[in-house]
């Protein structure tokens, strides 16, 4: 009799033990795929500003944080793409989304494809598919008349847009971008996009061949972030964040 009500015991534990693991994994599974675009708890408390995050639609989703001022306003909209180091919530922690939509501005920052929360996407290969992807997730997300920030990695994605559908942007931002030996000067020349190429004055390798190169976008002006090198927003957020805030408040 004992024998028998052991082993029902262990049996029972077995049981238990199994169906612990699979709540477990179901948590894990849950808690590690982002949901639809709903209010969640970051930046939360702040009555002036309305926060969403969650995946574009269509095949190649892309995870997005957005923030947007109580009221809106027609100043530009403000995309903020990332490097090959960070992601969206880079924006986030650096307080820049939240300064944004203190001012007026609507504020996303996007995981690029095999970042962050977004999947690898077969298009992100071509030139022609990562300019599509962006302007996919600018549509989806009902982003008009935009501001492309756009730092050191993102410029592969940036660049291809900014050359072919440059009269949608208000704006560019580019700070040290990769891939701007991909474009001739004849192609540069030809946008009229309004540009404030910033970079940092310890970036000597990068940074110094996007200026030789972006020099040729006939709209544009530049600001150094002094002792600041690749990554010169996060060396130097205050004088990042003046400079951005100067260059959008002056768009027309």
């Amino acid at each position: 009799m004992i024998l028998r009500t052991g082993a029902r015991t262990s049996m029972s534990r077995s049981q238990a033990a199994l169906l612990g693991l699979g709540l477990l994994l179901m948590l894990l599974l849950y808690v590690g795929l982002p949901g639809p675009p709903e209010p969640t708890p970051w930046l939360s408390g702040d009555p002036n500003v309305t926060m969403l995050v969650g995946l574009t639609r269509g095949n190649s989703r892309i995870f997005y944080r957005e923030v947007r001022p109580l009221h809106r306003t027609r100043r530009p909209e403000v995309v903020l793409l990332h490097g090959k180091a960070f992601s969206s919530s880079t924006w986030e922690q650096l307080g820049t989304l939240l300064l944004l939509a203190h001012r007026g501005y609507r504020a996303v920052a996007l995981d690029l494809p095999g970042f962050g929360n977004s999947a690898p996407s077969r298009e992100a290969s071509t030139e022609a598919g990562r300019a599509e992807l962006l302007g996919r997730a600018l549509r989806q997300l009902e982003v008009r008349g935009a501001v492309l920030v756009s730092p050191s990695l993102s410029g592969r994605y940036a660049l291809p847009f900014l050359v072919r559908e440059h009269p949608q942007l208000r704006g560019f931002v580019p700070i040290a971008p990769a891939s701007t030996l991909n474009y001739t000067r004849e192609q540069l020349q030809a946008v009229k996009t309004p540009t404030l190429i910033l970079y940092g004055e310890l970036d000597r390798t990068l940074a110094r061949e996007a200026l030789r190169q972006l020099r040729h976008l006939p709209r544009h002006s530049v600001v150094k972030l002094r002792n600041a090198g690749h990554a010169c927003y996060l060396h130097q957020p205050g004088d990042f964040h003046r400079a951005l805030l100067a260059f959008l408040d002056q768009l027309p």
